[in-house]
């Protein structure tokens, strides 16, 4: 059985609430889920680019906590 990683995705709407897309790693595929909303999606190919695109589209949250 493969092991499963996870990391996230944040970002901040323009009322400064943050958004977090959380994406489970196991082998080739990853699960994508938004803490904000009910929005699940399995991905293969750039899980990060379509939690941003999610986050951006649904959350109006582009703002990106880590940008200096």
């Amino acid at each position: 059985m493969p092991s499963m990683t996870t990391s996230k995705v944040s970002r901040w709407d323009q009322h400064g609430r943050e958004h977090v897309v959380h994406v489970r790693k196991s082998g080739v595929r990853r699960q994508l889920s938004c803490a904000t909303c009910d929005w699940c999606r399995a991905v293969q190919f750039l899980p990060w680019l379509k939690a941003e695109e999610h986050l951006a589209e649904a959350h109006q949250a582009t703002v990106d906590p880590t940008a200096a």
